[in-house]
């Protein structure tokens, strides 16, 4: 478990650290050079030491190293060994010098055996290292116009040599930091900061492609202008500083291109379509980049390109831009070329308003617009037809149809084209007018109104107005019908048509439609004759003639006239009628009026026939009068009445006269009480019966008879009845009795002595006498 390990070697020392062995007094090291003859180290260490240090060997020399535990009585308690080279020599530093700010050279002669060496530059308690292979070194990372202690070791395998003795050195000025820019196309301005511990700079300025002259400047300042220089050309500025002795210290490094002209040449060509411009110009000497500037008021529009054109995208219409190019490079920019004038497209119309100033002309009308010399309307009808007008006033009229849809655009114009598209508007003119209207009277409130359909009409209005109000019909329908109308008016009929886009056209022509006539008012119908009855109406219309018909089941009958009544004829007696009246004239026929009922008078009797039953009492009798439901009969003289109402047809009259004139009449009397006077022929009563009759005999087979007579002029004729035989006497005019002779006997007798009359049978009715 006994080992030895080193800690560290130089060039002629070598470092142990071993450990504590139990029992041993002391410790017993030889080191032997391997390739060197006779030449070895022996060294003891105590039993309190645990490490060790070899010295006085050999640079660069292969030790072989055994150490020995050892107790109080001299027995070897354990051993190890070793192989160790020494450090090569320590190097000599010949010179120490400082190039550059950062960094400070070191020449030395090379040691045998050294495999790189250990330069160390040391700045009161900071010091920086750097291992190199070879001379000269250079140390770096310094800080500039700085004393630094300079020592070098050399190293091998082994480990590292002492430090060389050292050498003082101080690093150079740094350089300026340059600040370069190029003011104009003709010169480079430099500017640097302060350099620590500078006595002055210089600065010297040359074309990087070699070609002319170089400039130097020497000053104390910190800038300096460079003028009269070629424009967008690369220049290559070198500065440094030096110190109060004259040594310059780090030089910088500085390309610089000045910024070139402005670009020559500059044309505008303007894209109407896009709303770009393009710019192009000829290429200028230096110039790595061009920026292209259109500005129109506050608003400024750019566009960069390496090429000798650019498009300057997204103008707008209607502005007038003043469009510039600037020449750029890594200096600078040039001054902005002359301001070229571009004038745009005009923008799209506003404000287009489209009305019809009058049926079938179309105004279309805008506002005006910046940089538009003239103007194109565009209207196109949905039939496909398109017109066009061209103007330098902001409106155009247009020739238009009824119920066409026109699609309307309005371009303006100017040297550099069309404007864009605005909003394309639509107008639909109002739907053409109904055609072929007709209008039939259906009746006295009803009129049917038809016509032909139209182009452009969604719906139908119908329009019949008086003096009193509007009749309205709607629909879709090319026919409507009115009712509710006021009959006998004269309406103005019109036929408007509608649409949903333009409403409707309110120039249709209008037609004068007459309603028929009003249905006549019967006021009262009065008895003319028999058989005539006149009917009288309220007349409402001087142009309608009226006809009147009685309608019953005995049929039609009819009168007509212009004015308020006129009269039924030829009414068969004992009907009932229904009578109205009806109004016609150019307009049509009205309505028929309210049915007034008429009843005519019963029909009198046809045959009446007088029968004496007694010489006081008097029967007659008669046909049925139609339409009659009772009778009054009057027999009527100066001498007296007598009457009789019956429901029958035929009545006993009592209380009559002999031998006396009558007038016969009859009334025909109707349900309702309509009377029908019917005169007959006079009725002559019977002669008046003798008084006192008076029986005498005359023998076995005669008879004679007295009477009185009733009057002095009348003759009388007697008639004897018997079952032997009938028996009739005539005396002479003036005579009151007569004789009858040869009547057999045994018989009984009837006796009747009756007047003798012109005409007719012989009286019956006288009194009787029983003879026997």
């Amino acid at each position: 478990g006994f080992s030895m390990s080193i800690y560290d070697v130089t060039s002629r020392s070598i470092y142990l650290r071993w450990p504590k062995i139990s029992g041993a007094s002391s410790y017993r090291v030889t080191a032997t050079a391997v390739n060197t003859v006779g030449h070895s180290l022996l060294a003891h260490f105590s039993d309190v030491t645990f490490k060790g240090t070899l010295t006085s060997l050999i640079p660069n020399t292969l030790y072989a190293i055994q150490a020995e535990a050892i107790d109080k009585n001299g027995i070897i308690l354990a051993e190890t060994q070793i192989m160790q080279s020494t450090a090569p020599d320590i190097p000599v530093i010949d010179q120490a010098y400082s190039k550059l700010s950062n960094s400070i050279t070191v020449e030395w002669r090379a040691v045998p055996g050294a495999t790189s060496y250990l330069l160390t530059a040391q700045d009161g308690d900071s010091f920086i290292e750097t291992v190199v292979t070879n001379s000269p070194g250079t140390v770096t990372g310094l800080k500039p116009a700085t004393l630094y202690r300079i020592t070098i070791r050399s190293i091998n395998s082994g480990g590292k040599s002492q430090p060389s003795p050292f050498r003082k050195a101080k690093t150079v000025l740094a350089a300026p930091v340059l600040s370069v820019s190029s003011p104009s196309c003709d010169s480079i301005a430099v500017r640097w900061k302060a350099v620590y511990m500078a006595a002055g700079f210089s600065v010297s300025l040359m074309r990087s492609d070699g070609l002319g002259r170089m400039l130097k400047e020497n000053t104390t300042n910190t800038s300096l202008i460079f003028t009269n220089l070629d424009p967008g050309t690369l220049y290559t500025i070198k500065a440094y500083a030096w110190n109060i002795n004259g040594i310059p210290g780090d030089d910088f490094t500085y390309n610089q291109r000045t910024s070139p002209n402005a670009p020559a040449d500059v044309q505008v060509a303007f894209n109407s379509g896009a709303l770009r411009a393009i710019v192009s110009w000829m290429p200028t000497e230096g110039a790595l980049t061009y920026s292209v500037t259109a500005s129109s008021g506050l608003l400024k529009l750019k566009c960069n390109t390496s090429s000798a054109s650019c498009v300057v995208p997204s103008l707008q219409c209607g502005s007038e831009y003043y469009v510039s190019v600037t020449a750029c490079n890594d200096a600078g920019s040039s001054k902005p070329t002359d301001a070229v004038s571009l004038k745009t497209i005009p923008c799209a119309p506003v404000n287009i308003s489209i009305e019809e100033d009058e049926p079938g002309h179309l105004l279309v009308s805008w506002s005006s617009v910046n940089f538009g010399y003239y103007y194109v309307v565009f209207v196109k009808s949905d039939d496909g037809l398109e017109v066009h007008c061209n103007t330098s006033h902001t409106q155009c009229h247009f020739q238009s149809d009824c119920g066409f849809t026109y699609f309307i655009s309005v371009f303006a114009y100017n040297k550099a084209g069309q404007s864009p598209l605005g909003d394309v508007f639509n107008y639909t003119t109002a739907p053409c007018c109904p055609s072929d209207l007709r209008a039939v009277v259906v009746s006295s409130d009803t009129v049917q109104v038809t016509w032909a359909p139209v182009r452009g009409a969604d719906m139908y209005q119908t329009r019949a107005v008086d003096w009193s109000g509007v009749a309205l019909c709607n629909g879709t329908a090319t026919a409507c019908t009115l009712s509710a109308l006021q009959c006998n008016t004269q309406y103005n009929v019109t036929v408007y048509s509608f649409s949903e886009a333009r409403g409707s056209n309110t120039s249709c022509a209008s037609k004068y439609v007459a309603t028929a006539p009003c249905s006549p008012e019967i006021k009262n119908i009065s008895k003319e004759a028999l058989s005539a009855v006149s009917v009288h109406w309220q007349s409402n219309n001087e142009e309608a003639t009226y006809i009147v018909t009685a309608r019953g089941e005995a049929g039609l009958w009819h009168c007509r006239s212009s004015g308020n009544s006129c009269t039924l004829i030829n009414l068969p007696c004992g009907s009932a009628f229904s009578v109205s009246a009806i109004a016609r004239s150019p307009a049509g026929q009205s309505l028929p009026s309210h049915s007034v009922p008429l009843e005519t008078a019963p029909c009198c009797p046809n045959d009446l026939i007088v029968t004496q039953v007694t010489q006081s009492v008097t029967n007659i009798s008669w046909s049925v009068g139609t339409g009659a439901q009772t009778y009054v009969t009057t027999l009527e003289s100066p001498k007296g009445q007598a009457k009789c109402h019956t429901l029958q047809n035929y009545c006993l009259l009592g209380c009559i006269t002999c031998s006396t004139n009558y007038t016969v009449s009859l009334k025909a009397i109707s349900e309702t009480g309509l009377t029908s006077s019917c005169t007959y022929q006079g009725y002559s009563s019977s002669a008046c019966c003798p008084s006192g009759v008076t029986l005498y005999r005359l023998g076995n087979n005669g008879i004679r008879v007295y009477w009185r007579a009733s009057e002095e002029t009348r003759d009388y004729h007697t008639d004897l009845h018997g079952s032997k035989g009938n028996f009739t006497c005539t005396p002479s005019s003036g005579l009151s009795h007569c004789d009858i002779m040869e009547i057999p006997c045994g018989d009984v007798y009837t006796v009747v002595v009756s007047p003798v009359t012109d005409k007719g049978p012989k009286l019956t009715f006288c009194p009787k006498k029983i003879y026997s």
